[in-house]
Formats: structure tokens, C-alpha cells, sequence
């Protein structure tokens, strides 16, 4: 028996209609997602906010590379959107921005509380959920509202 591994579809073909309840639904789920690795939680009277990315990253070696999973989780969902390739791009940049300078010790600790890149690509697939909406919104004619019509 032979298995058949699942290939990503091309971008064109990704982008397959989503309904706008399927979108709510992945869109507030990728961002909580987003919020507990870069902002779950706050620092009391300072206001300042981390997540768990922050705290595995001071695991050595293993916490870096576990954020930087975890991060790769909303390029795939990206994917499976069908965001173009510059936005997974940019995305991927964040990621590698965030592992890079967060895998040096002490200052990639800190650095990984004031760089929130989760949060970075959340606002770039927004904008990539927006155009997906827009793109499948219905045209309603304005003579239906138009109360002079009538």
C-alpha cells in the first residue's frame, strides 16, 4: 500500500472561497494564537507585554526552535489562504528576524518581548483576510436603498 502525500496547491489554486464564517472563525483562532505566543501576558505596573514565545526562548536551544514551530504555524495557515508568495515572504522574515537575534543569549530574551512577530504577520494576514472578503462580497444594487426610488 501506497500512501499519497498531501503537495500545497499553487498559490492561484489555494485561494478557494472561503465563506466569511470560515474566515471569522480561522481569523480569530490564528489570533489568539498569535496573542498567547507574543502577548499572553503583562507585567504588572509596567505594563509590558510577552507571551510564550519570550518564555521559551529561555530555554536553550530547544525554546528557540520550539517558537520558531510554533511561528511557522501561521505561514501555513497563510498558505493554505492563498496569501502571495512577497507576503509569506515578509512573514518568513519576521520569523527569521525573531530566531536569529532571540537565539542570543540575554539580549534575545529581551529582544523577543519588544520584537512581537506573531503579531507582525497576524496584521499582514489580516490584510490578505480583507482582500478575501472583499473579493467575494456581494454587489447589492443602491436602488434597493435608495428611499427617492421608491
Amino acid at each position: 500500500m501506497v500512501a499519497n502525500p498531501e503537495i500545497l496547491a499553487p498559490y492561484a489554486e489555494a485561494s478557494r472561497g472561503f465563506s466569511s464564517a470560515e474566515l471569522d472563525r480561522l481569523e480569530r483562532r490564528l489570533d489568539r494564537i498569535a496573542t498567547a505566543l507574543d502577548s499572553a501576558f503583562r507585567v504588572p505596573g509596567i505594563g509590558i507585554r510577552f507571551g510564550a514565545d519570550a518564555l521559551l526562548g529561555l530555554i536553550p536551544g530547544f525554546g528557540d526552535v520550539a517558537g520558531v514551530v510554533l511561528s511557522a504555524y501561521l505561514v501555513l495557515e497563510a498558505r493554505r489562504l492563498g496569501a502571495p508568495p512577497e507576503m509569506l515572504s515578509r512573514m518568513v522574515g519576521n520569523i527569521a528576524v525573531d530566531a536569529a537575534i532571540g537565539a542570543v543569549p540575554l539580549l534575545g530574551d529581551a529582544f523577543d518581548v519588544y520584537f512581537k512577530a506573531n503579531k507582525r504577520n497576524m496584521a499582514l494576514l489580516r490584510t490578505h483576510i480583507a482582500d478575501l472578503r472583499s473579493r467575494d462580497a456581494k454587489v447589492v444594487s443602491a436602488a434597493r436603498f435608495d428611499r427617492s426610488a421608491r
